[in-house]
């Protein structure tokens, strides 16, 4: 495996690393007693742009087959950062409602991500040595 071939799989392991960490802290929020604040939804809105954009500046260097995952999960990634802006110009009900909502595709982009690793592995078995 040649420097590249390494520095793509660090690239997406760091991605698939950030977006675990995105749905630990979601879920830690989601779970902590008397609800979220504002400054937890702050944090969390930075930590969701910065792993989307980390996601997509992955995007060009994969293989086909773990390109659509990961364009998946940034999909997903985007609606997370959706779900917590929305948290953040709530209260009550409806901001819990938007950190499970955030919580949900957080963990359906870490899922993704991890389906592209998947991918980018199998598809790495394959080539020959040489």
């Amino acid at each position: 495996m040649g420097k590249i071939d390494t520095n793509i799989k660090d690239a997406l392991d760091q991605v698939r690393a950030a977006t675990q960490e995105l749905h630990g802290a979601l879920s830690d929020a989601a779970a902590k007693r008397g609800g979220a604040t504002k400054a937890d939804l702050e944090a969390l809105a930075q930590k969701a742009k910065a792993v989307t954009e980390s996601a997509k500046g992955s995007l060009n260097a994969q293989n086909e087959a773990a390109k659509k995952h990961l364009a998946e999960a940034v999909t997903k990634l985007e609606a997370t950062q959706k779900h917590v802006a929305e948290g953040l110009k709530s209260s009550g009900q409806a901001l819990q409602a938007s950190i499970k909502q955030a919580l949900t595709s957080a963990r359906a982009s870490a899922q993704k991500v991890s389906e592209a690793v998947a991918a980018k592995r199998s598809a790495q078995a394959k080539k020959p040595n040489k």
